[in-house]
């Protein structure tokens, strides 16, 4: 199958040079990058650190004056750009590197003339020009892709695992086999349609399969090269809970644990965690119905939880 064919299109005003490496090696694994531009005022003391870049990585730089305050030319420069490039008919996508929301309309715009548009930004990229993307990529991510890196915190920007959770379990009660295992693959194409930023390495994680394992409420099975996922059974699902709670009081030592971080840390690791599927109201209930636990208040009147 022939490689696809993008243009790189990246907004110099808002990225900065030190992503240009990944940026590339990123962009190589959805196919050949035929166009490589990147749009700035270069006479500015603000792009020196492009300049070293450009020649190394074979970038043509795009001039673009800041003509009038409070204008953006670089914005509309690369718009003019992108639209020409398509109206070619040489390439199957873009990648837009920016920050910047005002390229949502274009990254609309190119898919709706069937082109796939990759989108690369800060954390701090506004959801519009997110989803407006096939895909969206956050730059910090890249080139730092430790799989042990489970204590990332979700930003205000990231799709809250639940969600997720929430999805991956819908897909699988509304698959033909009807709750029975479906290919991982499968899952992971389904998520990136329904949420476009939606990416692993944003929850501290490189492999789908660590981060759906993890959730604690999936069954992963590998055949030959295939990784198939289906819903754990409901009481095996209870047992993992009720021991995680027992394995977090006896690590908490003598002093215990506040029943308030214990009930934090079972919910964000059990996302769909319920007490009422166990029969209870209160939290503090259900860890002293465990068993072998005792509750008891400090000196500053919080109850906490400690082995017997």
């Amino acid at each position: 199958m022939e490689n696809k064919r993008f243009a790189l299109l990246i907004d110099a005003d808002n990225i900065s040079a030190k992503y240009i490496g990944d940026i590339l090696e990123e962009l190589s694994t959805y196919g050949i990058t035929t166009y490589k531009r990147i749009y700035g005022d270069w006479t500015s003391t603000q792009a020196t650190k492009w300049k070293g870049e450009l020649l190394e990585n074979s970038v043509i730089p795009v001039q673009q004056f800041s003509n009038t305050v409070g204008k953006n030319a670089t914005d509309s420069t690369l718009i003019i750009d992108a639209m020409d490039i398509l109206y070619t008919g040489n390439v199957h996508g873009f990648c837009i590197v920016s920050s910047d929301s005002d390229f949502t309309r274009l990254a609309s715009r190119l898919r709706e003339s069937g082109m796939e548009v990759i989108g690369m930004g800060e954390e701090k990229t506004p959801r519009s020009f997110r989803v407006a993307c096939s895909r969206f990529v956050n730059l910090e991510n890249l080139g730092n892709q430790d799989e042990d890196a489970k204590s990332k915190d979700d930003t205000d920007n990231t799709i809250g695992r639940e969600i997720i959770y929430n999805a991956i379990t819908n897909i699988i009660n509304e698959n033909e086999s009807k709750g029975k295992s479906v290919e991982l693959a499968a899952i992971g194409n389904r998520l990136v349609n329904m949420y476009p930023d939606f990416d692993v390495r944003n929850y501290g994680y490189s492999l789908l399969s660590r981060f759906v394992e993890d959730a604690g409420l999936f069954l992963l099975e590998k055949r030959q090269n295939v990784i198939t996922i289906s819903l754990r059974d409901n009481e095996q699902s209870q047992e993992e809970i009720r021991d995680y709670v027992r394995e977090t009081i006896h690590k908490a030592g003598k002093k215990g644990i506040g029943i308030s971080e214990l009930s934090n840390r079972v919910y964000n690791k059990f996302t769909n965690f319920n007490l009422k599927d166990f029969g209870y109201s209160q939290f503090s209930k259900f860890v002293q119905g465990i068993g072998n636990v005792e509750l008891y208040h400090d000196k500053n009147d919080r109850k906490r939880a400690k082995e017997k």
